[in-house]
Protein backbone atom coordinates (compact mmCIF):
# COMPACT_ATOMS: atom_id res chain seq x y z
CA UNK A 1 0.00 0.00 0.00
CA UNK A 2 1.38 3.34 -1.24
CA UNK A 3 0.93 6.50 0.55
CA UNK A 4 1.48 9.54 -0.45
CA UNK A 5 3.11 12.40 1.65
CA UNK A 6 0.68 14.20 4.06
CA UNK A 7 -2.33 12.25 2.48
CA UNK A 8 -5.16 11.52 4.83
CA UNK A 9 -7.29 8.33 6.41
CA UNK A 10 -9.87 8.92 9.22
CA UNK A 11 -11.46 5.92 11.11
CA UNK A 12 -14.54 7.03 13.01
CA UNK A 13 -16.29 4.15 15.45
CA UNK A 14 -20.12 4.39 15.78
CA UNK A 15 -22.47 3.58 18.22
CA UNK A 16 -25.40 1.37 17.33
CA UNK A 17 -28.04 2.78 18.93
CA UNK A 18 -32.51 1.35 19.24
CA UNK A 19 -34.22 4.77 18.56
CA UNK A 20 -36.61 3.76 21.05
CA UNK A 21 -34.87 2.71 23.69
CA UNK A 22 -31.63 4.89 22.99
CA UNK A 23 -29.70 1.45 24.65
CA UNK A 24 -27.31 0.22 22.73
CA UNK A 25 -27.89 -2.42 20.16
CA UNK A 26 -25.50 -5.85 20.23
CA UNK A 27 -25.66 -5.70 16.01
CA UNK A 28 -23.06 -5.08 14.07
CA UNK A 29 -23.20 -8.59 12.48
CA UNK A 30 -26.62 -7.76 10.56
CA UNK A 31 -24.71 -4.07 9.28
CA UNK A 32 -22.02 -5.76 8.45
CA UNK A 33 -24.44 -8.29 5.79
CA UNK A 34 -26.00 -5.08 4.44
CA UNK A 35 -23.27 -2.77 4.83
CA UNK A 36 -20.80 -5.10 2.79
CA UNK A 37 -22.72 -4.80 -0.08
CA UNK A 38 -22.04 -1.00 -0.42
CA UNK A 39 -19.20 -0.25 1.57
CA UNK A 40 -16.93 -3.45 1.06
CA UNK A 41 -13.73 -3.57 3.32
CA UNK A 42 -14.14 0.12 4.56
CA UNK A 43 -17.07 -1.22 7.71
CA UNK A 44 -16.14 -3.61 10.13
CA UNK A 45 -17.07 -4.72 13.17
CA UNK A 46 -14.61 -3.66 16.60
CA UNK A 47 -14.54 -5.61 20.14
CA UNK A 48 -18.20 -5.41 20.58
CA UNK A 49 -20.97 -5.90 18.68
CA UNK A 50 -22.60 -2.54 19.53
CA UNK A 51 -19.86 -0.95 17.97
CA UNK A 52 -19.40 -0.56 13.37
CA UNK A 53 -16.47 1.47 12.23
CA UNK A 54 -15.89 3.31 9.18
CA UNK A 55 -12.60 3.65 7.15
CA UNK A 56 -11.65 6.02 4.46
CA UNK A 57 -9.99 5.46 1.80
CA UNK A 58 -6.59 6.88 1.01
CA UNK A 59 -7.36 10.60 0.41
CA UNK A 60 -5.07 13.32 -1.02
CA UNK A 61 -6.28 16.04 0.66
CA UNK A 62 -8.67 17.03 3.25
CA UNK A 63 -11.42 17.73 0.93
CA UNK A 64 -11.36 14.16 -0.37
CA UNK A 65 -11.30 13.03 3.38
CA UNK A 66 -14.77 15.14 4.22
CA UNK A 67 -16.44 13.16 1.17
CA UNK A 68 -15.66 9.96 2.68
CA UNK A 69 -16.62 10.73 5.95
CA UNK A 70 -19.75 11.87 4.24
CA UNK A 71 -20.49 9.10 2.37
CA UNK A 72 -19.61 6.49 5.17
CA UNK A 73 -21.55 8.28 7.65
CA UNK A 74 -24.41 8.20 5.05
CA UNK A 75 -24.39 4.80 3.80
CA UNK A 76 -23.90 3.05 7.53
CA UNK A 77 -27.03 5.84 8.93
CA UNK A 78 -28.82 4.10 5.84
CA UNK A 79 -28.22 0.42 6.79
CA UNK A 80 -28.38 1.15 9.75
CA UNK A 81 -32.14 2.58 9.22
CA UNK A 82 -33.22 -0.58 7.34
CA UNK A 83 -32.85 -2.53 10.44
CA UNK A 84 -34.71 0.71 12.91
CA UNK A 85 -31.35 1.70 14.19
CA UNK A 86 -29.50 4.85 14.45
CA UNK A 87 -25.85 5.52 14.69
CA UNK A 88 -24.73 7.91 17.29
CA UNK A 89 -21.19 9.28 17.17
CA UNK A 90 -19.71 9.64 20.90
CA UNK A 91 -16.91 8.57 22.90
CA UNK A 92 -19.39 7.05 25.09
CA UNK A 93 -22.58 6.26 25.55
CA UNK A 94 -24.54 8.40 28.56
CA UNK A 95 -26.15 5.08 30.45
CA UNK A 96 -25.86 1.51 28.53
CA UNK A 97 -23.72 -0.87 30.36
CA UNK A 98 -20.88 -3.11 29.00
CA UNK A 99 -22.20 -5.67 30.88
CA UNK A 100 -25.15 -5.90 28.52
CA UNK A 101 -23.32 -5.85 25.09
CA UNK A 102 -22.66 -8.93 23.36
CA UNK A 103 -18.55 -9.63 22.29
CA UNK A 104 -17.55 -9.78 18.27
CA UNK A 105 -17.18 -13.49 17.83
CA UNK A 106 -13.84 -12.99 15.95
CA UNK A 107 -10.40 -14.99 17.17
CA UNK A 108 -8.90 -11.47 17.56
CA UNK A 109 -11.09 -10.18 19.75
CA UNK A 110 -11.69 -13.50 21.57
CA UNK A 111 -8.09 -13.63 22.24
CA UNK A 112 -8.54 -9.84 23.82
CA UNK A 113 -10.78 -10.69 25.95
CA UNK A 114 -9.25 -13.88 27.18
CA UNK A 115 -5.98 -12.06 27.80
CA UNK A 116 -7.34 -8.80 29.21
CA UNK A 117 -10.39 -9.95 30.69
CA UNK A 118 -12.67 -7.26 32.47
CA UNK A 119 -10.53 -4.78 31.11
CA UNK A 120 -11.04 -5.60 27.75
CA UNK A 121 -14.64 -6.22 28.11
CA UNK A 122 -15.35 -3.00 29.95
CA UNK A 123 -13.68 -0.96 27.11
CA UNK A 124 -16.94 0.13 25.40
CA UNK A 125 -15.69 3.13 24.00
CA UNK A 126 -15.65 4.97 20.36
CA UNK A 127 -12.79 6.84 19.24
CA UNK A 128 -11.17 8.99 15.69
CA UNK A 129 -8.11 7.45 14.11
CA UNK A 130 -6.44 9.49 11.56
CA UNK A 131 -3.71 8.88 9.58
CA UNK A 132 -1.42 11.07 7.79
CA UNK A 133 0.75 9.85 5.28
CA UNK A 134 4.61 9.73 6.11
CA UNK A 135 6.36 6.61 4.20
CA UNK A 136 10.10 7.44 5.48
CA UNK A 137 10.01 5.64 9.12
CA UNK A 138 12.81 7.48 10.35
CA UNK A 139 10.81 10.83 9.58
CA UNK A 140 7.82 9.42 11.54
CA UNK A 141 9.77 8.76 14.35
CA UNK A 142 11.41 12.32 14.66
CA UNK A 143 7.74 13.88 13.75
CA UNK A 144 5.83 11.39 16.30
CA UNK A 145 8.42 12.88 19.02
CA UNK A 146 7.40 16.33 18.57
CA UNK A 147 3.74 15.87 17.46
CA UNK A 148 3.13 14.63 21.44
CA UNK A 149 3.53 17.94 22.63
CA UNK A 150 0.45 18.77 20.53
CA UNK A 151 -1.89 15.79 21.67
CA UNK A 152 -3.44 17.13 24.93
CA UNK A 153 -4.31 20.43 22.82
CA UNK A 154 -6.30 18.40 20.03
CA UNK A 155 -7.48 16.01 22.87
CA UNK A 156 -9.11 19.01 24.47
CA UNK A 157 -10.64 19.84 21.54
CA UNK A 158 -12.22 16.54 20.61
CA UNK A 159 -13.79 15.65 24.05
CA UNK A 160 -16.92 14.25 23.40
CA UNK A 161 -18.19 11.39 26.30
CA UNK A 162 -19.02 13.00 30.03
CA UNK A 163 -21.29 10.12 30.93
CA UNK A 164 -20.32 6.56 31.41
CA UNK A 165 -22.76 3.94 32.93
CA UNK A 166 -25.58 6.75 33.66
CA UNK A 167 -23.45 9.17 35.28
CA UNK A 168 -22.27 12.62 35.02
CA UNK A 169 -18.68 11.70 35.39
CA UNK A 170 -17.34 14.84 35.80
CA UNK A 171 -14.88 14.78 33.19
CA UNK A 172 -15.20 15.84 29.41
CA UNK A 173 -13.57 12.85 27.81
CA UNK A 174 -14.07 9.49 30.18
CA UNK A 175 -13.09 7.31 27.34
CA UNK A 176 -9.23 8.27 28.04
CA UNK A 177 -10.02 7.36 31.22
CA UNK A 178 -11.33 3.52 30.40
CA UNK A 179 -8.83 3.17 27.85
CA UNK A 180 -5.96 3.64 30.17
CA UNK A 181 -6.72 0.44 31.92
CA UNK A 182 -5.41 -1.51 28.67
CA UNK A 183 -1.85 -1.30 28.42
CA UNK A 184 0.54 0.05 26.13
CA UNK A 185 -1.80 2.85 25.89
CA UNK A 186 -1.40 7.02 26.21
CA UNK A 187 1.75 9.18 25.29
CA UNK A 188 4.36 7.39 23.98
CA UNK A 189 7.87 8.22 25.24
CA UNK A 190 10.46 9.39 22.53
CA UNK A 191 12.75 7.23 20.64
CA UNK A 192 16.07 8.29 19.07
CA UNK A 193 15.68 6.79 15.84
CA UNK A 194 13.18 3.71 14.41
CA UNK A 195 15.87 1.58 15.14
CA UNK A 196 15.31 1.97 18.81
CA UNK A 197 11.50 1.55 18.24
CA UNK A 198 11.83 -1.57 16.06
CA UNK A 199 14.28 -2.95 18.93
CA UNK A 200 11.49 -2.20 21.49
CA UNK A 201 8.37 -4.24 19.35
CA UNK A 202 11.33 -6.93 18.48
CA UNK A 203 11.91 -7.49 22.82
CA UNK A 204 8.09 -6.94 23.57
CA UNK A 205 7.25 -9.82 20.48
CA UNK A 206 10.27 -11.86 21.91
CA UNK A 207 9.20 -11.94 25.58
CA UNK A 208 5.42 -12.64 24.76
CA UNK A 209 3.69 -9.04 25.55
CA UNK A 210 2.56 -8.62 21.91
CA UNK A 211 2.84 -10.90 19.02
CA UNK A 212 2.91 -7.91 17.08
CA UNK A 213 2.79 -3.94 16.71
CA UNK A 214 -0.76 -3.53 16.09
CA UNK A 215 -1.17 -4.48 20.38
CA UNK A 216 0.52 -1.40 20.60
CA UNK A 217 -2.27 1.65 21.19
CA UNK A 218 -0.39 4.69 21.73
CA UNK A 219 -2.07 7.96 21.36
CA UNK A 220 -0.03 8.60 18.53
CA UNK A 221 2.25 5.72 16.89
CA UNK A 222 3.46 4.95 13.48
CA UNK A 223 1.00 2.36 12.10
CA UNK A 224 2.30 -1.18 11.79
CA UNK A 225 0.70 -2.05 8.20
CA UNK A 226 0.57 1.44 6.20
CA UNK A 227 3.28 4.16 5.66
CA UNK A 228 0.93 6.42 8.33
CA UNK A 229 1.40 8.51 11.47
CA UNK A 230 -1.92 7.62 13.18
CA UNK A 231 -3.38 9.75 15.66
CA UNK A 232 -5.05 7.96 18.25
CA UNK A 233 -6.35 10.29 20.87
CA UNK A 234 -9.55 11.85 19.96
CA UNK A 235 -12.75 10.75 20.81
CA UNK A 236 -15.46 10.56 17.96
CA UNK A 237 -16.93 13.83 17.48
CA UNK A 238 -20.38 14.37 16.99
CA UNK A 239 -20.70 16.68 13.47
CA UNK A 240 -18.47 16.13 10.06
CA UNK A 241 -17.24 19.53 10.47
CA UNK A 242 -15.60 18.74 13.63
CA UNK A 243 -14.40 15.19 12.22
CA UNK A 244 -12.50 17.12 9.13
CA UNK A 245 -10.84 19.82 11.39
CA UNK A 246 -9.54 18.02 13.69
CA UNK A 247 -7.93 15.71 10.73
CA UNK A 248 -7.02 18.91 8.98
CA UNK A 249 -4.90 20.08 12.61
CA UNK A 250 -3.41 17.06 12.48
CA UNK A 251 -2.31 16.63 8.90
CA UNK A 252 -0.94 20.42 9.09
CA UNK A 253 0.71 19.62 12.70
CA UNK A 254 2.91 16.51 10.53
CA UNK A 255 3.28 19.29 7.82
CA UNK A 256 4.98 21.89 9.93
CA UNK A 257 7.20 19.66 11.85
CA UNK A 258 8.07 18.23 8.32
CA UNK A 259 8.96 21.36 7.18
CA UNK A 260 11.14 22.20 10.48
CA UNK A 261 13.02 19.15 9.63
CA UNK A 262 13.74 19.36 6.76
CA UNK A 263 15.20 22.79 7.33
CA UNK A 264 17.27 21.34 10.03
CA UNK A 265 15.43 23.02 12.76
CA UNK A 266 14.08 21.29 16.03
CA UNK A 267 11.44 21.52 18.02
CA UNK A 268 11.68 20.68 21.64
CA UNK A 269 10.99 17.27 23.33
CA UNK A 270 9.25 16.28 26.38
CA UNK A 271 8.93 13.69 28.27
CA UNK A 272 5.40 11.88 28.69
CA UNK A 273 5.50 12.71 32.58
CA UNK A 274 5.35 16.24 31.33
CA UNK A 275 2.46 15.56 28.73
CA UNK A 276 0.98 13.48 30.72
CA UNK A 277 -0.01 16.40 32.87
CA UNK A 278 -1.84 18.32 30.31
CA UNK A 279 -3.30 15.39 28.97
CA UNK A 280 -4.88 14.83 32.19
CA UNK A 281 -6.53 18.36 32.11
CA UNK A 282 -7.35 18.35 29.03
CA UNK A 283 -9.78 14.37 30.12
CA UNK A 284 -11.21 16.58 33.17
CA UNK A 285 -11.68 19.95 32.00
CA UNK A 286 -11.73 19.97 27.54
CA UNK A 287 -11.43 23.62 26.29
CA UNK A 288 -11.46 25.03 29.88
CA UNK A 289 -8.31 23.55 31.26
CA UNK A 290 -5.63 25.32 31.43
CA UNK A 291 -2.87 23.56 30.16
CA UNK A 292 0.71 23.89 31.18
CA UNK A 293 3.31 25.71 28.56
CA UNK A 294 6.36 24.04 29.84
CA UNK A 295 8.32 26.79 27.62
CA UNK A 296 7.18 29.21 29.90
CA UNK A 297 6.28 27.32 32.75
CA UNK A 298 3.00 28.75 33.64
CA UNK A 299 -0.62 27.70 33.60
CA UNK A 300 -2.65 28.83 29.80
CA UNK A 301 -6.08 28.71 29.01
CA UNK A 302 -6.30 26.06 26.48
CA UNK A 303 -8.06 28.60 23.60
CA UNK A 304 -4.97 30.55 24.15
CA UNK A 305 -2.88 27.86 23.65
CA UNK A 306 -4.78 26.11 20.63
CA UNK A 307 -4.50 29.72 18.92
CA UNK A 308 -0.65 29.67 19.34
CA UNK A 309 -0.75 26.04 17.83
CA UNK A 310 -2.66 27.10 14.45
CA UNK A 311 -0.59 30.19 14.71
CA UNK A 312 2.32 27.54 14.06
CA UNK A 313 0.95 25.81 11.80
CA UNK A 314 -0.06 28.35 9.55
CA UNK A 315 2.35 28.40 7.02
CA UNK A 316 1.71 25.11 5.85
CA UNK A 317 -2.39 25.57 5.59
CA UNK A 318 -2.93 27.10 2.26
CA UNK A 319 -0.43 24.43 0.91
CA UNK A 320 -2.17 21.91 2.32
CA UNK A 321 -5.22 23.72 1.40
CA UNK A 322 -7.22 23.39 4.50
CA UNK A 323 -7.87 26.49 5.92
CA UNK A 324 -11.67 26.59 5.73
CA UNK A 325 -11.53 23.57 7.02
CA UNK A 326 -9.26 24.17 9.70
CA UNK A 327 -10.96 27.43 10.18
CA UNK A 328 -13.56 25.42 12.36
CA UNK A 329 -11.75 24.83 15.27
CA UNK A 330 -12.61 28.36 16.51
CA UNK A 331 -16.50 27.21 16.25
CA UNK A 332 -15.18 24.46 18.03
CA UNK A 333 -14.08 27.10 20.56
CA UNK A 334 -16.92 29.11 20.26
CA UNK A 335 -19.55 26.54 21.03
CA UNK A 336 -17.75 23.95 23.27
CA UNK A 337 -16.99 20.64 21.90
CA UNK A 338 -18.76 17.60 21.93
CA UNK A 339 -19.07 17.00 25.59
CA UNK A 340 -20.17 20.55 26.53
CA UNK A 341 -22.89 20.44 24.05
CA UNK A 342 -24.44 17.02 25.69
CA UNK A 343 -23.73 18.54 28.87
CA UNK A 344 -25.95 21.61 28.09
CA UNK A 345 -28.42 19.87 27.10
CA UNK A 346 -28.35 17.46 30.38
CA UNK A 347 -28.44 20.78 32.40
CA UNK A 348 -31.54 21.61 30.95
CA UNK A 349 -33.50 18.44 30.43
CA UNK A 350 -31.70 15.82 33.18
CA UNK A 351 -32.68 12.76 30.80
CA UNK A 352 -29.79 10.98 29.67
CA UNK A 353 -32.49 10.14 26.87
CA UNK A 354 -32.65 13.86 25.35
CA UNK A 355 -29.01 13.55 25.15
CA UNK A 356 -29.23 10.35 23.45
CA UNK A 357 -30.93 12.36 20.77
CA UNK A 358 -28.96 14.63 20.34
CA UNK A 359 -26.06 13.12 19.99
CA UNK A 360 -27.74 11.35 17.13
CA UNK A 361 -29.40 14.64 15.69
CA UNK A 362 -25.62 16.02 15.70
CA UNK A 363 -24.39 12.90 14.16
CA UNK A 364 -26.66 13.38 11.27
CA UNK A 365 -25.94 16.26 10.25
CA UNK A 366 -24.32 17.61 7.26
CA UNK A 367 -24.59 13.61 5.89
CA UNK A 368 -27.39 12.90 3.05
CA UNK A 369 -29.84 10.07 4.17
Amino acid sequence: MTEQLFSLGIEEEFQIVDPKTRELKSHVQQLLEDGKMVLKEQIKAEMHQSVVEAGSTICANIQEAREEVIKLRSNIAKVADLHGLKIASAGTHPFSRWEDQAITNQPRYQEVVHDMQQVARANLIFGLHVHVGIADKEMAIHIMNAARYFLPHIYALSTNSPFWKGRNTGFKSYRAKIFDRFPRTGIPDYFNSHDEFKRYVELLVKTNCIEDASKIWWDIRPHPKYPTLEFRVCDVQLRVDETIALAALMQAIVAKLYKLIKQNLGFRLYRRLYINENKWRASRYGIDAKLIDFGKQAEVDTPVLIDELLEFVDDVVDDLGSREELDYVHKILEHGTGADRQLRVWNQTKDLRKVVDFIIDETYKGINI
